[in-house]
Order: C-alpha cells, then sequence, then structure tokens
C-alpha cells in the first residue's frame, strides 16, 4: 500500500468511528430519556 491508500484508509476509518461514537451518544441520550419519563410517570 502507498503511503496516500493508508492516509485514505484511516480518514475513512475515522470517519466511521465518528459515526459510531455519535450514534452510541444518541442511544445512551434515548435510554436515558426514556428512563426520566418512566420515573416521573410512576412507572418504575
Amino acid at each position: 500500500m502507498t503511503p496516500e491508500d493508508e492516509a485514505l484508509v484511516r480518514a475513512r476509518q475515522r470517519s466511521r468511528a465518528k459515526v459510531m461514537a455519535w450514534l452510541l451518544g444518541a442511544l445512551v441520550v434515548l435510554v436515558f430519556a426514556i428512563s426520566i419519563v418512566k420515573i416521573q410517570a410512576g412507572m418504575m
């Protein structure tokens, strides 16, 4: 692999990692929000 190819692969990996981090963060926020709503509704 040439250095240019390696740089392209690394850039794609970084991009994928950022997307996964955002999705994981969104999932955490969603679970937290659902928990708060359930506690306020007295469901737990």
